[in-house]
């Protein structure tokens, strides 16, 4: 069996696919240019899924599976990528999915980010928020940033992440990687730790409670850069999401920190390219002090404004830049519209572009 998963491993490799998908009564299953997609193989059934997942699950993991229903782990697959797994019980039998982690960490100029960002990834503190829903290249984003600090400064960078995807090495800086499970036991414990460890630089994998926001907004007030995310698709839903996580008598407090700790937020998806493969698609926020204002005084609604007005600060609003890529060729009309806040008028931006440009041929 573990000759089989090699073989299905590959193919992701082969195909650029991003997902392998494994499940009693369907073939396997890749996922290329954002579709799912039935590879030429028999089904899976359920003797298969067992062994697909003693193949590549370790003792430890296997307990886990059978305790709470489901396991997450990394791991490497020859020298070619690291594969992210989620291993889960569905109608009684297994059911598994692989994310590929290349191996390679993409470049600043590469992710296709303004260059203001740069600016604030060599802040000496603050929190600096990488949000988006699953699969949307938010490992890929931060891994990116993260290797640019490495490169650049004499810094200790410490990582939490559940499991550790891209592996960095020392480069200019310092860098430890710590994983949920076998390192240390839940992130906020981690976070805690990490301000005993002499840190300049912090990536928290995931901020996924009021432990965790909480111990990394006073990480971000007390002299350390604080890399995050969440599963969030917006600026102001980002702020709101992390105010809420606070008793309402603490969230007074909680807009005054954030206020004065937020550094910037990156919201992206990925979205199908035409001719093959998918682009990123921003919203960016850069904390200026209209933003800090608009924070405090609890009026998230005024920030979207500031966006489309902060444009050659590199800010932009998500619907901006889905136009953009729109008229650049880069994406069609579904997937702008799929993805776009404002429907309505998106698309008639997009047909006042296009009457415009249909006029001057």
């Amino acid at each position: 069996m573990a000759t089989e998963i090699n073989k299905l491993l590959q193919m992701v490799i082969d195909h650029d696919a991003s997902d392998l998908h494994l499940t009693v009564g369907r073939p396997p299953c890749l996922r290329i240019s954002g579709a799912l997609r039935s590879v030429n193989l028999p089904e899976l059934n359920a003797d298969d899924m067992t062994a697909y997942m003693k193949a590549l699950t370790s003792d430890k993991n296997q307990v886990e599976l059978a305790e709470i229903g489901s396991t997450d782990f990394g791991f490497s697959f020859e020298d070619q990528a690291r594969f992210r797994a989620s291993v889960f019980k569905q109608r009684g039998n297994i059911a598994i999915v692989l994310r590929i982690i290349p191996n390679r960490i993409l470049k600043f100029k590469e992710l296709g980010l303004p260059p203001q960002v740069k600016d604030y990834i060599f802040k000496p503190r603050g929190l600096f928020l990488v949000t988006g829903p699953t699969g949307s290249g938010k490992s890929t984003t931060l891994a990116s940033l993260i290797n640019m600090i490495n490169e650049e400064k004499p810094h200790h960078i410490i990582t939490i992440e559940d499991p550790i995807e891209f592996y960095h090495e020392h480069k200019k800086s310092l860098i430890n990687q710590r994983e949920i499970g076998t390192d240390v036991p839940s992130f906020s414990e981690a976070l805690r730790r990490a301000l005993r460890e002499d840190p300049d630089v912090i990536l928290v994998g995931e901020m996924r409670d009021l432990e965790t926001i909480q111990a990394a907004i006073t990480a971000a007030e007390t002299g350390h850069l604080v890399f995050g995310t969440l599963h969030t698709t917006g600026a102001g839903e980002t702020i709101s999401r992390l105010i809420d996580a606070f008793p309402a008598d603490q969230q007074e407090q909680v807009r005054t920190q954030l206020s004065g700790s937020l550094r910037a937020i990156i919201t992206q998806s990925l979205l199908p390219k035409i001719g093959g493969g998918r682009v990123p698609a921003f919203e960016i926020l850069f904390n200026t002090h209209s933003i800090a204002h608009l924070i405090r005084e609890n009026r998230i609604f005024g920030i979207e404004s500031v966006l489309q007005t902060s444009g050659k600060m590199g800010m932009v609003t998500r619907d901006d830049h889905l136009f953009k890529l729109y008229i650049n060729g880069l994406i069609d009309f579904a997937s702008t519209l799929e993805c776009c806040k404002n429907k309505d008028d998106i698309t008639k931006k997009i047909r006042e572009y296009q009457a415009a440009t249909s006029g001057k041929k």
